[in-house]
């Protein structure tokens, strides 16, 4: 099926996204940096995509709103994740913002009457049971240091949802997922191009007093130009992934599209293993597994 096979390249493809943005933290990137090239490449690759399939439609307003909450669902999920990380374990707070496929499943059940098969349904199971093995880091302490990371988590899930599922509902509609995501990824960068450009200003002042040396702005300009560079490499493995996800959700069922989507953070921790000689944990081997299995399920 062209869906399944779409569906394990978006996985792949947008798992690179998330080993290049290892790969900048690795190497000192900037944070705003990186997500300045991350949605300035996702922006172009889309706009691309969509002048070649002649379905670019800039003057529908409904592309526009359509693009803005999957563009929202996108952006913002990452930062209140980013944000919960501060008050919470990664071990709770990855798989919870992960719950937001079932919210997916749902819906493709009782919104889109999708049929429900046992063997499907049990490989979704081994699915979502991988990506929540993904999550755990192995944490000794999982205390919640602050009341406010279960309200961050709530919304974080509820944003990714937005944009996972937001593309089903596009698409059902009938407009051009290319053109939602290219409005969504080109809103994204101008909202982080502002707050970049604000925190810049901010520190201007501290740079003068703090910056005696000028090696310390040359690393501060390395760290910007590693953080950019680094963002455009996986701005077009997030362009990819999204484009592929998107096909296999308009010819594929979306209870079984979306989980096999969600554990494209097998790609980071195979990655990161390759690249920075990180032993998987037991837990890790064991998501590799059910990964394996859900999928054979899955396709039977």
């Amino acid at each position: 099926m062209l869906w399944f096979l779409s569906a394990i390249g978006s996985a792949v493809v947008f798992g690179l996204a998330g080993l290049f943005m290892k790969i900048s933290q690795m190497r000192g990137g900037a944070s705003n940096s990186l997500l300045l090239g991350l949605y300035a490449a996702g922006t172009c690759g889309f706009w691309g995509q969509a002048l070649l399939d002649r379905s670019w439609d800039p003057w529908d307003v409904r592309v526009w709103i359509a693009g803005a909450i999957v563009g929202l669902g996108s952006a913002w999920g990452n930062l209140l994740f980013m944000k919960a990380l501060d008050y919470g374990p990664a071990s709770l707070t990855s798989p919870l913002t992960n719950a937001n496929i079932l919210l997916v499943i749902l819906m493709g059940a009782l919104w889109f009457d999708e049929p429900l098969e046992v063997a499907g349904m049990v490989g979704v199971a081994f699915l979502l049971l991988a990506a929540i093995l993904l999550g755990i880091r192995g944490e000794r302490s999982i205390s919640i240091k602050d009341n406010r990371w279960y309200a961050l988590v709530l919304f974080a899930m509820l944003l990714f949802f937005f944009r996972n599922g937001g593309l089903k509902v596009t698409g059902s509609m009938g407009l051009d997922n290319t053109s939602v995501l290219w409005s969504g990824y080109l809103l994204s960068w101008i909202w982080f191009a502002v707050a970049a450009r604000k925190e810049a200003g901010g520190r201007r002042g501290e740079d003068r007093i703090a910056d005696g040396a000028a090696s310390v702005k040359r690393v501060k300009k390395a760290s910007h130009r590693t953080g950019f560079l680094w963002g455009l490499a996986a701005g077009v493995c997030s362009y990819g992934g999204l484009q592929l996800y998107s096909a296999a959700l308009s010819d594929g069922p979306s209870h079984l599209v979306a989980p096999i989507f969600a554990t494209n953070g097998l790609v980071v921790a195979l990655g990161s293993v390759l690249l920075y000689r990180e032993r998987l944990t037991i837990l890790q081997w064991a998501a590799f597994a059910f990964l394996m299995l859900g999928l054979v399920l899955v396709r039977m």
